[in-house]
């Protein structure tokens, strides 16, 4: 079958083999259109098992089953598919599978093993676990995995295993409305406006390059200000300090650590510790295998309430072992952002052993109303918990002292690259 077919030059290595594509950049692209064009148009050649995945999809209507039917109709090919409820068959045997990934597990996704070619789409929020589970079962020789995303954040799994880091056998391509020789005036004017009214979003909205910090970050301006200053680097380990170290605790859920010393005003958070479901003597293992000269535990308010089973309380447990423990003041939370945002500015964070912390400081964030769209309180999820900690750390840093001091580190402005 010949079909002649409009397609946008930037986006023709879709019909080049190779086992990953992947298509990143902006708003007005054309990405997702022209991603389903051309499985159309190969679906319509022969007989390909295609799946349409994406991170989450509660019904039909999130997938991409409508932009694919309109593509169909588009490119005249209506008595060519069969468009179904859940699925679309082409009359050569062609079929097209729709599918959340976050739902699968490695037995359930293993009905796809037979898969052509698995398109992704809106992949920059899909997830490592997601493609622990996917890619292994992707296998079918010359099978493809095709990606298509409006960046997020740099640090996303997407963007660094596909766009920063790609593989050897993948074709990366940055697409976007410049490149879309059907941009829409009507777009132009929301790129306009866009640029008139958040200058500051625009770079990610719609030349697609990569945030540093989570839209809506309750510590952005502060996250930003630290790279600017060269404040995120190698922060070494001085001796001469005390290692204090400041908990958030949890136990069935995430329990974190940070190991902070104090020169003078300078704060240096020289390492972090995060993990869940282990008990408090493994913590403190933990904490003894770094060759640190500890100073103050300090501790929630929570920390000085007995435990249900035990009766003894983590005050009572570390200085039972000999701890220098200090039990923070319950401080409201918003009171301890502000506490926190005064230590900021004068924080260095070790750019390896600190990661993980950085990572939920750019992502914490408050919820939304979603009747007024007003913030409210920080979002409890996976990043408070680390954030959490350094709030504790906001609080407590006029505590930290040394039995001896030593000289402010200085560093040289030099901006990470």
């Amino acid at each position: 079958m010949r079909i002649t077919a409009e397609f946008p030059r930037k986006l023709t290595f879709l019909f080049t083999p190779a086992r990953y594509k992947v298509a990143h950049g902006g708003r007005g692209s054309g990405k997702s259109w022209a991603f389903a064009r051309a499985l159309i148009l190969l679906a319509a050649q022969k007989p390909l098992r295609i799946l349409c995945g994406r991170e989450v999809q509660k019904s039909i209507k999130d997938s991409v089953h409508r932009l694919l039917t309109d593509q169909i109709q588009a490119l005249g090919l209506g008595t060519s598919f069969d468009v179904l409820e859940s699925e679309i068959r082409g009359k050569n045997g062609s079929l097209f599978l729709f599918a959340g990934l976050s739902q699968h597990t490695v037995e359930s996704i293993k009905s796809f093993e037979g898969v052509d070619i698995c398109w992704l789409e809106e992949a920059q929020v899909i997830t490592k676990r997601s493609y622990d589970v996917l890619l292994p079962t992707i296998r079918k020789d010359g099978s493809e995995v095709w990606l298509s995303l409006n960046p997020d954040m740099e640090t996303d799994e997407t963007y660094q295993r596909f766009v920063a880091n790609p593989p050897p056998n993948a074709l990366v391509e940055q697409v976007n409305w410049k490149d879309n020789p059907w941009f829409p005036s009507v777009l132009e004017a929301e790129r306009q406006e866009t640029l008139r009214r958040d200058p500051d979003s625009y770079e990610n909205i719609w030349e697609g390059k990569p945030k540093r910090v989570a839209e809506g970050a309750i510590y952005a301006l502060e996250i930003d200000q630290a790279y600017a200053q060269s404040r995120v680097r190698s922060v070494p380990y001085d001796p001469l300090l005390s290692v204090h170290l400041v908990w958030d605790l949890g136990w069935n859920d995430s329990m974190t650590i940070g190991f902070f010393q104090r020169s003078g005003a300078e704060v240096r958070c020289i390492e972090y510790i995060e993990d869940s479901f282990r008990t408090l003597d493994w913590y403190i293992a933990e904490v003894e295998k770094r060759p640190y000269r500890i100073g103050t535990y300090f501790i929630p308010h929570d920390g000085a309430s007995g435990n249900y089973l035990t009766g003894k309380s983590t005050e009572e447990i570390l200085k039972a072992m000999g701890k220098d423990v200090v039990v923070l003041p319950r401080m409201s939370i918003e009171e301890g952002i502000k506490a926190t945002r005064m230590m900021f500015p004068r924080t260095y964070f070790d750019q390896e052993k600190t990661g993980a912390l950085l990572e939920h400081l750019k992502r914490y964030r408050r919820t939304i109303n979603l009747r007024t769209n007003e913030p409210g309180a920080p979002l409890h999820d996976e990043h408070s918990h680390g954030a959490d900690m350094f709030r504790y750390a906001g609080m407590a840093v006029d505590q930290m002292g040394n039995a001896e001091a030593s000289k402010p580190i200085q560093y040289k402005r030099k901006p990470l690259i």
